[in-house]
């Protein structure tokens, strides 16, 4: 399973394509639209999220409501384009043109891919660079997790997301499985405690007034996982490195752990490993769930927890030093259109990315054409772990 993404932020769309979706399998573009619309959510948003109404149109690979076994192509219509149809437009302008509607960027934002990917594939003009590696990309990953998530569903597997930490004020670090579910998407900064999200608003306030942008922490799990999903044999196959990866890509994100993560580092090995247990109706089962359901590089049954740290926001209404790159002359970095905080609407990115690396694991683990396959194959791994 795989997938490729194309468009700029202000181009007229974002295009993906997704290769290797068992056939048969019933798809509800409302319910794609459904995850779309929370990513566009979270306070902290600027005023972009004002403007798009993101919905996904389905151009191929599914006939009637189920899929073919054939690539599935995505759109998402940019609204936005047609304030930035010339700029963004495919055909020449002059560099007078250019320079009259201001929008030429040469002085690079600190934190950012500006200066490098300027330098790396030789613009002169910086919106060559940020157009594409914007966080606007993120609305067709959303739409691939979205697909993934209707395939795990199938397969009862659950995946759900929430905020731990926004500019140092955090939320318990654990809740149980029944607690987190009924709270999800309870309040605009996706936390369970209604007092500390309050807190966070402030924070987030704060920062928009200062003219500055907060980071913060956010946590996905997966529950009801098979065992043996990904393989201690090779690096490339550990289940927890391919999550790791997928997490990292997503932009503004600087770190991932699993269960306790770095906590880890700080008690003895007998507090840590999650005791195997056994009864007749689950099978094999750990004690406890300190390592985050994964053990030598594969799901052991227990929920997959995973953390993701996302740094602030690299555009400032109150910006940094920079150098133009034309002149080498010391100038504040460009302003751009962005938002104080992300971190509730990349909580929901960070699910869909972790659910496009589980659906593409378990379809490699169980290499099927159609969904029925795929089913029956899940069913006797999750016997196994009874019978073994």
């Amino acid at each position: 399973m795989r997938y490729l993404t194309s468009g700029e932020s202000h181009g007229p769309q974002l295009t993906v394509i997704v290769e290797g979706v068992p056939a048969n399998l019933e798809v509800k573009v409302e319910d794609i639209n459904k995850e779309m619309f929370k990513r566009q959510g979270g306070y902290g948003r600027g005023r972009r999220m004002q403007i798009e109404k993101d919905t996904v149109e389905i151009v191929s690979g599914v006939r009637n409501g189920y899929t073919l076994g054939s690539p599935i192509t995505m759109v998402v219509t940019n609204d936005d384009f047609t304030h930035w149809r010339k700029i963004m437009g495919r055909a020449p302008i002059s560099d007078e043109e250019r320079e009259n509607m201001k929008r030429t960027i040469t002085k690079p934002r600190p934190g950012h891919a500006d200066l490098l990917g300027g330098m790396k594939y030789n613009h002169r003009d910086l919106r060559n660079v940020l157009e594409r590696s914007s966080a606007r990309e993120t609305a067709a990953r959303v739409a691939v997790g979205a697909l993934c998530k209707v395939l795990l569903e199938q397969l009862d597997i659950e995946i759900y997301s929430r905020v731990v930490e926004i500019g140092g004020i955090k939320d318990k670090d654990f809740y149980d499985s029944e607690t987190f579910k009924a709270n999800l998407d309870r309040n605009d900064v996706r936390v369970i405690d209604d007092g500390i999200a309050q807190a966070m608003r402030d924070k987030i306030d704060e920062a928009k007034t200062d003219g500055d942008s907060i980071g913060g922490v956010v946590q996905v799990v997966v529950e009801n996982m098979p065992v043996g999903v990904g393989s201690y044999v090779h690096y490339d196959r550990k289940l927890d490195g391919r999550i790791a990866q997928g997490v990292v890509s997503i932009n503004a994100f600087k770190g991932v752990s699993f269960g306790e993560g770095f906590k880890a580092a700080e008690k003895p090995g007998s507090e840590i490993q999650d005791e195997i247990l056994y009864n007749t109706e689950l099978g094999y089962y750990r004690g406890s769930n300190h390592l985050g359901g994964l053990e030598g590089g594969m799901s052991n049954g227990m929920p997959i927890i995973v953390n993701g740290v996302m740094k602030p926001i690299p555009t400032l209404y109150k910006p940094l030093n920079s150098v133009d790159i034309n002149t080498k002359e010391d100038f504040k970095a460009t302003i751009e259109r962005s938002d104080s905080c992300a971190v509730p609407a990349a909580s929901i990115v960070c699910e869909h990315v972790v659910a496009f690396a589980i659906a593409k694991a378990l379809l490699e683990e169980f290499q099927s054409n159609h969904i029925e396959q795929l089913k029956q194959q899940i069913i006797e791994r999750r016997q196994l772990n009874i019978e073994f």
